[in-house]
């Protein structure tokens, strides 16, 4: 398939060693900047990915990212922030990264490669048509997550896909495409620089976007988050603070009884 890869076009940049270091911070910043307005253009597609995201979830279903390298462990790192921060089941969204749990920290040679094994990999997670299946992969060729999607759309499967290379083959496989051409990276094709930065952004996008949607945060605040450490026990507190007329004492009984934000206000009114 001929289409051109932007993230592996050469850097605006060159001789890169000879830079001071700020000069190299002033560079790398100045094309980070270039990010958020990449990300701006392809909002309407986030909006449809999201709004099906939604419906699915709603429904009973679940989220599920799937990527290789840095795409994989960015779409792991959204994922396992969304039960403390929302309050959500482990379950709920799922991130699952080409050579599994130990690819985290390690890379795992050729394990991107295998067009076969994402769906090993979501077989085992029990996937059904309730599901959502987001692919993410900076070149949009990656073998692993291409053919996951594949497999997914063959079973009536929602598929969307987060990528930075426009008619790629992953943006034309999956059925609601994100494409965030970032262009060319400050070192030639470190694709976990620009790419990386977009695509975190656009997870933040989603997972956010829905939970909100899903009912999960009241007026700006977490209300359902997990009480997992003192300074979230703190926050929490002053939530309930801001809702009803009680001090911190108060606050505090409240929410080491109900043990959520939201119970506790809730019971506090009736």
């Amino acid at each position: 398939m001929n289409f051109t890869k932007t993230t592996e076009q050469s850097s605006h940049y060159d001789s890169l060693e000879t830079m001071s270091v700020i000069d190299l911070l002033r560079n790398i910043n100045n094309e980070d900047k270039t990010v958020p307005l990449a990300v701006e253009k392809a909002l309407p597609q986030i909006e449809n990915l999201v709004g099906r995201v939604v419906e699915k979830l709603k429904l009973g279903g679940r989220l599920f990212y799937i990527g290789a390298g840095t795409s994989g462990r960015l779409g792991i790192v959204d994922a396992s922030e969304c039960p403390p921060t929302f309050g959500v089941p482990f379950n709920l969204v799922n991130g699952i990264i080409a050579g599994g749990d130990k690819a985290i920290r390690r890379a795992v040679e050729n394990a991107e490669d295998n067009r076969e094994q994402a769906w090993i990999d979501l077989e085992n997670e029990n996937i059904s048509e309730n599901d959502v299946v987001i692919g993410i992969a900076a070149s949009g060729t990656t073998p692993y997550v291409i053919g996951g999607l594949e497999k997914c759309n063959e079973q009536n499967i929602t598929t969307g896909c987060i990528t930075c290379n426009d008619g790629s083959p992953l943006a034309l496989t999956a059925q609601f495409p994100v494409v965030v051409v970032v262009g060319p990276e400050f070192v030639t094709g470190s694709s976990r620089m620009k790419a990386g930065t977009a695509q975190k952004l656009v997870l933040n996008m989603i997972s956010t976007a829905t939970m909100i949607q899903l009912g999960k945060v009241k007026g700006n605040k977490m209300v359902d988050m997990q009480l997992s450490n003192d300074k979230l026990v703190d926050r929490g507190v002053k939530m309930i603070m801001s809702e009803i007329p009680v001090d911190y004492e108060k606050a505090a009984e409240l929410l080491k009884e109900f043990r959520s934000v939201r119970k506790a206000v809730e019971n506090y009114n009736k």
